[in-house]
């Protein structure tokens, strides 16, 4: 109904970069991708609906066939549609890595995998919760890349997410964080 009302209001008086956002955007077809790229639109993907709640949804709720195909990241990236995941906080823990980590490997609670074609790579889910998400919140002028000009704030990783296995980036250690340009160690236990 979402993409129906914009196609409808895009033929009516167009509006170019407006970055209207299908939130959760939990089981788009290719078909709705398509046309979603086609309008402009944008998803922001509930990846974390994957590992919490992917075996549920599997065995119970839609199946597996629209299992498999929940918050398709890679359908997305396929049919040019901006894209970021997030983990509906407080529905899910408030974990970046860990929402990065469900995008990269779909697995759920039980070890299931989840529509392996719908992986993206460790490089591209950390520029969904970096670059991708400052772009579809129209912040991309202040946040999402470190750049003169922006604001200095980021997560400061003790590893290099890009070498750990994918199967471990949730588990990469968060150093803390520099807001405005000061740093913020963790809080140790």
């Amino acid at each position: 109904m979402f993409v129906d009302a914009v196609e409808l209001l895009q033929r009516e008086s167009p509006r170019f970069d407006h970055r209207h956002t299908v939130q959760h955007c939990q089981l788009a077809t290719a078909d709705q991708y398509r046309r979603m790229a086609a309008l402009g639109l944008c998803v922001n993907l509930f990846s974390n609906h994957l590992y919490y709640y992917g075996d549920q949804h599997y065995e119970v709720t839609v199946g597996p066939e629209r299992a498999e195909r929940m918050n398709a990241c890679a359908s997305a990236k396929r049919a040019g549609v901006p894209f970021s995941v997030h983990s509906d906080a407080p529905v899910t823990p408030l974990a970046p890595l860990h929402t990065a980590w469900s995008a990269v490997n779909r697995v759920t609670a039980s070890d299931r995998v989840l529509g392996e074609d719908e992986r993206i790579s460790v490089d591209e889910a950390l520029r969904t919760i970096t670059v991708d998400a400052a772009y579809l919140l129209g912040m991309d002028d202040e946040v999402g890349t470190i750049e003169a000009g922006k604001r200095a704030d980021f997560a400061v990783l003790e590893d290099d997410p890009t070498a750990v296995d994918p199967a471990a980036l949730r588990d990469v250690p968060v150093w803390g964080t520099v807001m405005g340009g000061e740093p913020f160690p963790a809080a140790t236990e």
